[in-house]
């Protein structure tokens, strides 16, 4: 755990680190402004959301997928926000499937560098493993992301959109990309100055 904390102390280097801490930025000036304009619970949102942004920052992933992370986590916050899940049916397809598979990669990575799961880099059949388990974690997460809407549709806010197509269309995107995550584990898992050593 010394490494976690160490990495959110680490100072930012090179555009990429400090584009990521940017964006952590963005979202903490968010959480003010959705209080404001949508109420505590569009606060509490945003507010839960530029916390999960932390981890990748303290795990020190490499920054496309810190940046990637980010973005992806405030587009799909603010769509919740503001309803665009309501009034455009289609647009929660991508934001489960990039938002469930990055958050599933970045589980598997939290566990992975606080040792307790083993690296799939070092199995046997690196691909496969990484496959499994970043799948796995995503089905587990897309789980507890429709009971969390369940729970909020009976007892936050009656207005949540909450169906049984809606909820096992969202599992299947969910889990679709967190499996075709696990394809790019290897890549995301390496440390931007393993990358460096690699390139030179």
């Amino acid at each position: 755990m010394r490494g976690f904390w160490a990495g959110l102390r680490h100072r930012a280097e090179g555009p990429g680190e400090i584009a990521a801490d940017v964006v952590r930025l963005i979202a903490l000036a968010c959480i003010p402004i959705a209080g404001i304009g949508w109420g505590p619970l569009g606060m509490v949102s945003l507010a839960f959301v530029a916390a999960g942004m932390v981890i990748p920052r303290a795990l020190r992933v490499r920054p496309a997928l810190d940046i990637t992370f980010g973005v992806v986590a405030l587009v799909a916050v603010w769509s919740s926000v503001t309803d665009l899940y309501v009034t455009v049916r289609w647009w929660d397809i991508p934001m489960h499937f990039l938002m469930n598979g990055l958050v599933a990669v970045v589980c598997v990575l939290l566990l992975v560098r606080t040792r307790v799961l083993a690296d799939p880099r070092h199995s046997a059949r690196p691909v496969l493993a990484a496959v499994l388990l970043s799948a796995a974690f995503g089905s587990g997460l897309a789980v507890v992301w429709e009971v969390f809407e369940w729970f909020g549709k009976n007892f936050i806010d009656e207005t949540i959109y909450v169906d049984y197509r809606d909820t096992i269309g969202d599992l299947v995107w969910g889990v679709l990309g967190s499996a075709i995550a696990g394809f790019a584990y290897p890549a995301f898992a390496e440390r931007p100055q393993e990358a460096r050593v690699s390139g030179s």
